[in-house]
């Protein structure tokens, strides 16, 4: 089955289901999925009840599309994602992402949690993505073009939408909430990276690196969506700090920014 095949029979299966037409698609990264608790609910579908749909197997993902309200803005929330390094293709892995917007989404706001390689950067930081580097796992659009989608060349000249990137930091700054701004780079996991690594992405101009998001963000620019990127800064990368590195640490962290992280989304989406 070509995959855009497979996308319209993802959304066959949610159509007979809902009809909400979602505005906005959020996709929530490892120990941030309680902003459900943020949206007025309409309708709730777990993965494993859409047939040929990737399931997340990591602690901290509950796998479901959640359809509701921020603000009066229909959102369809992404509570858990499936990442590479799980053993799904590249294509499993954007699929959700590509399905959100064949379901109506314009706009995507994409979370994770991140280790800091920037050295003002601390456990607990929000970062806005200004830009990434994708070098490290393969290109989403790799193989056939889905013309469906988007054209067989797409420009990344501006991937992170800058007037999204406004609209963020307007939010951090009416709640006085701390934001910074940096590159993201998203490393094929799952171990975590070495210190000679972190090193290496640091010269190379990095300031956070995580395990997903990038592939997200490339299939959501081919189709034409704008694209907002937040990384909770749960840790510091390996060799910043002179301990070991534990996915425990990163579900703590997540949990103190917490309330913080909640209100920049949902100001943001407010906006």
């Amino acid at each position: 089955m070509r995959p855009y095949e497979r996308l319209l029979k993802c959304r066959e299966e949610i159509r007979k289901r809902t009809d909400f037409r979602p505005q906005v698609g959020i996709v929530l990264g490892s120990g941030l999925g309680g902003y459900a608790d943020n949206m007025e609910i309409s309708c709730e579908i777990p993965y494993r009840e859409i047939p040929g749909f990737p399931v997340s197997t990591v602690q901290g993902h509950d796998g479901k599309f959640l359809f509701g309200y921020v603000k009066n803005t229909p959102v369809i929330l992404m509570k858990g994602r499936v990442h590479y390094y799980e053993g799904y293709p590249m294509e499993d892995v954007v699929l959700p992402v590509r399905l959100m917007g064949l379901l109506g989404a314009d706009t995507v706001i994409l979370t994770n949690a991140a280790g800091g390689i920037n050295r003002t950067f601390q456990a607990g930081d929000l970062m806005l993505i200004t830009d990434h580097i994708s070098i490290a796992v393969p290109n989403p659009l790799r193989g056939e073009n889905i013309d469906e989608l988007g054209t067989r060349f797409p420009d990344m000249s501006h991937v992170y939408d800058p007037e999204l990137q406004e609209a963020a930091k307007e939010a951090a700054a009416r709640q006085g909430i701390s934001l910074r701004e940096g590159i993201y780079v998203q490393c094929s996991g799952p171990s975590y990276e070495t210190p000679a690594e972190i090193r290496m992405l640091g010269a190379l101009g990095a300031d956070a690196v995580g395990m997903s998001t990038v592939c997200e963000a490339i299939a959501a620019r081919h189709m034409g969506m704008k694209v907002c990127g937040i990384s909770c800064i749960t840790n510091m990368a390996a060799g910043i700090l002179d301990q070991p590195l534990d996915h425990r640490e990163v579900q703590k962290s997540a949990d103190q920014a917490k309330e913080k992280f909640e209100n920049l989304i949902t100001g943001l989406v407010g906006k």
